[in-house]
């Protein structure tokens, strides 16, 4: 079939005209076989597909767009791309999408509600479906954006929208029976952002189970859902008399676990301590992070997973999808006054 290796620098790239020339097919024959498997002979296929190769040639997601409508991207819109929460999520959503020769394209909102209307305009735009990760706007804007073009929600069910969120439950139903089987009765809740729809759904579990297990809770909110947040929280959450916090996620825990060793607060002596979503790192701290788990990973491949599908058969509902969570017990929780 001639020489594989890579074409010499300063040489044009490989186009379907040249693969049309050699193979002796028309250039729309040569775009169905790239772009559209199935759409014309097995034989004939293959041979496009071994030119393709020997060229050294590239599909180009415009240029597939215009004879199939679809560009093979999706959009992954997070609410801040630095948080590790989200590592194990772009890592499963990716396998799903390499699968399907599809791109993801990644862009950050930064907590902001404004930056995240804007760029997921912008990024419908460019691709064939879009997955919201944790989205800060509101149920009516992101069923806007669910009509224009194929979206999922992620960590947030929306009515009439796909969605893919875990289920709080399982995971703080062990949490709260531990704490509680332990000896505490006063509790407190460190939230996150007021605008984040998990952030109202753990305090409204952890309020709901802490008073069903005749404990007291109280709501602390945090400057952030970040270390610092965690940290800057310190003083209230002395103030609190409390003897266990659960934090809104790991980052937020972390940061109050370095406060209370910073100011001699001993963990899980003078107080335990909880996280969510048992992020890289959170059992490599001194002493290890209690918390509770969601499978980020699976989130991710089923998000794709569903969103695919959504393209596919162009289908925009789609019932919730619950993944358990589980509670992960560590060095940071003891006994009160322990």
């Amino acid at each position: 079939m001639g020489d594989k290796r890579p074409a010499p620098k300063g040489k044009a790239p490989a186009t379907i005209y040249d693969i049309a020339r050699i193979t002796g097919v028309n250039p729309s024959t040569v775009s169905r076989a790239l772009n559209q498997p199935g759409r014309v002979s097995a034989s004939t296929e293959q041979r496009i597909r071994e030119a393709a190769a020997d060229l050294g040639y590239r599909t180009n997601p415009m240029a597939r767009a215009l004879p199939t409508g679809k560009t093979g991207t999706l959009g992954l819109l997070v609410s801040d791309l630095t948080n590790p929460v989200y590592f194990d999520l772009v890592r499963g959503a990716e396998r799903i999408a390499r699968e399907h020769d599809t791109m993801l394209v990644f862009a950050d909102s930064q907590e902001s509600a404004e930056l995240e209307r804007s760029t997921a305009e912008r990024l419908q735009i460019a691709v064939d479906g879009l997955l919201l990760v944790a989205s800060r706007l509101e149920d009516a804007q992101i069923q806007e954006l669910a009509a224009a073009k194929p979206l999922v929600a992620v960590n947030r069910p929306v009515p009439g929208v796909p969605s893919v969120a875990p289920d709080v439950r399982p995971g703080m139903i062990e949490a709260l029976d531990l704490l509680h089987g332990l000896g505490h009765r006063r509790i407190a809740y460190l939230a996150g952002p007021e605008a984040s729809w998990m952030n109202g759904m753990r305090w409204v579990t952890a309020h709901d189970l802490a008073v069903d297990r005749g404990m007291s809770i109280v709501e602390i909110q945090s400057s952030a859902p970040t270390r610092d947040g965690g940290t800057e929280a310190f003083g209230e959450v002395m103030a609190a008399d409390v003897t266990a916090v659960l934090a809104y996620n790991d980052l937020v825990a972390l940061g109050l676990l370095g406060a209370c060793r910073e100011h001699g607060v001993a963990i899980p002596r003078d107080l335990s301590l909880i996280g969510f979503d048992d992020i890289f790192g959170a059992d490599l701290s001194a002493p290890a992070l209690s918390t509770v788990r969601c499978s980020w990973g699976d989130m991710g491949e089923r998000a794709v997973a569903k969103l695919l599908g959504a393209i596919e058969d162009g289908d925009a509902s789609g019932a919730e999808l619950n993944l358990p969570t589980e509670f992960v017990s560590r060095a940071s929780v003891a006994a009160p006054g322990r």
